[in-house]
């Protein structure tokens, strides 16, 4: 038999599980899909048991394709900022999966930014009021729950860790804790101060652990024993970065999926500035490392969009068609659902600017590919300029990093080498560490650094990003300009 840690990658689009051995090698895959319903305009929800049913599918998928792995222990890497209630006493879900692409609350954080909350928010938490965190949606779950009833809030590694013990715990881990914004940075607690502010009852909430740390044990999850720890939890951006075997000041990564997150490590905590936000990256022995952060809402779920409007065959052939554009062409904002990191500007729309005559196929195809690398140029100079310590490694990873030309566009843009990661389950990887590091099975973060991983080094070109980034600028602050309503809607 083959010890192997069982690490799950719940995401928003599909859950996936890797076994990783002790030597930090991947045996196996599984996956599964993961439905998203839009009920209403700039609403995003799941289907928490339908997330339970990925995540055992996922599973039992990896497993059947290892059938001689001993499973040692289970960690989780979960999707961020998306939230949901259930019944202390039924395990049953009381309300949707409130994604973090859900704009539902908006209201309710421009009302909380116009009483001139925003600032000490921002000093306890990190984060800005913005409708991509937790706060203002548990409130919105609870708004809508039975009076009479028990609730357990939780983000989506409370609720994969409450699944997973059977209902015998109620936990996260402190990285997740840190995207609610109902967490204290400094002092490591949930704050009286922000569960008042935003109307959650404290003891809704799950006891916060270290990441690396056993949350509890399986219990009755079909195609596992009993017993097995769960032995990790960590976001999945989080997960990513200690995968990469991030741990010096400056070094970071960019994860690339649906939205993309760019991270870098801190020596220690820093206020954020200028639209990026500091969080917790991990925990271990009670121990936070802290990160910027800048979240970006909508990068490569753009690319197939693009696709079918120009009724190409699919992301390959856009990506084919950009690499021949002229010079020149439009500028294109992906802000289908507002403007995340830096700009936080909820009522941006996604547009393109500067159409002529002349524009080709192929540079509407440029404009969309570039916007993920623009996105990642804001979110990574904001940074730069902060940072107490110089950027160093930046690695790459998500289906999207697998995209030579894209990651070339990212290196050209910040003039920065970028390492084009091998292995794209970066997160699953680094949960699995942690989960090794919980059972003993590294020492330390010396030995996770240790381990083998292989990467693609590029290096940035000289070209014309200066002029598509000018282009850009002004893409940008034409799509968060307010545009008046047409009389009669």
């Amino acid at each position: 038999m083959t010890r192997a840690i069982l690490a799950i990658d719940q995401g928003t689009t599909n859950s996936k599980a890797v076994l990783v051995s002790e030597q930090g090698e991947i045996l196996s895959r599984g996956s599964s899909p993961v439905g998203i319903e839009h009920p209403r305009p700039g609403w995003v929800e799941q289907d928490p048991m339908r997330i339970w049913a990925s995540v055992q599918e996922a599973m039992a998928n990896c497993l059947r394709a290892a059938p001689d792995a001993e499973v040692l222990a289970i960690a989780i890497s979960n999707q961020r900022e998306s939230v949901t209630a259930w019944d202390a006493q039924t395990g049953a879900p009381l309300g949707p999966l409130v994604s973090w692409q859900c704009r539902r609350t908006a209201p309710a954080c421009a009302e909380l930014t116009a009483q001139g909350h925003a600032p000490r928010v921002q000093e306890l938490t990190g984060l800005p009021i913005d409708p991509m965190f937790p706060g203002p949606k548990m409130k919105w779950l609870l708004d809508r729950v039975p009076a009479d009833s028990a609730v357990r809030l939780g983000t989506v590694d409370a609720w994969l860790i409450h699944c997973l013990t059977g209902g015998a715990v109620h936990a996260c881990d402190a990285s997740n804790a840190a995207r609610s914004q109902l967490y204290d940075l400094k002092n490591q607690c949930w704050s009286d101060e922000l569960c008042s502010l935003f109307g959650v009852p404290m003891s809704c909430l799950p006891e916060v652990r270290d990441s690396a740390s056993v949350f509890g044990v399986t219990r009755n999850v079909a195609g596992l024993t009993d017993g097995i720890p769960v032995a990790s939890a960590i976001g999945d951006s989080h997960a990513a970065l200690f995968g990469h075997g991030a741990f010096a000041p400056g070094d970071g990564k960019v994860t690339f999926g649906t939205g993309s997150s760019v991270m870098t490590t801190l020596p220690a905590f820093i206020a954020p500035r200028n639209g990026i936000t500091t969080t917790i990256a991990w925990a271990i022995g009670g121990t936070p490392t802290y990160a910027f952060e800048g979240n970006i809402l909508v990068s490569a779920a753009a690319l197939p969009w693009m696709v079918d409007l120009l009724g190409l065959p699919d992301v390959q052939a856009l990506t084919d068609l950009a690499a021949t554009a002229e010079p020149g062409g439009p500028g294109f904002v992906p802000a289908f659902v507002g403007l995340g990191a830096p700009h936080w500007s909820t009522d941006a729309r996604a547009l393109f600017c500067g159409i002529t005559f002349n524009t080709t196929r192929a540079q509407m195809a440029r404009a969309v590919t570039d916007s993920m690398a623009f996105q990642v140029h804001d979110v990574f100079s904001v940074m730069s300029a902060q940072s107490p310590a110089p950027l160093g490694r930046l690695f790459a990873d998500g289906g999207p990093s697998q995209n030579s030309f894209l990651m070339q566009c990212v290196a050209d843009t910040l003039n920065h080498p970028v390492i084009q990661c091998d292995a794209p389950e970066a997160s699953a990887l680094g949960a699995a560490y942690l989960a090794g590091l919980s059972l003993g099975l590294w020492p330390d973060l010396a030995a996770i650094a240790a381990l083998p991983r292989s990467g693609n080094p590029i290096a940035p070109r000289a070209g014309d990003a200066a002029d598509r980034l000018a282009v850009w600028a002004e893409a940008i602050t034409r799509s968060t300009v307010p545009v008046p309503s047409i009389k009669g809607e």
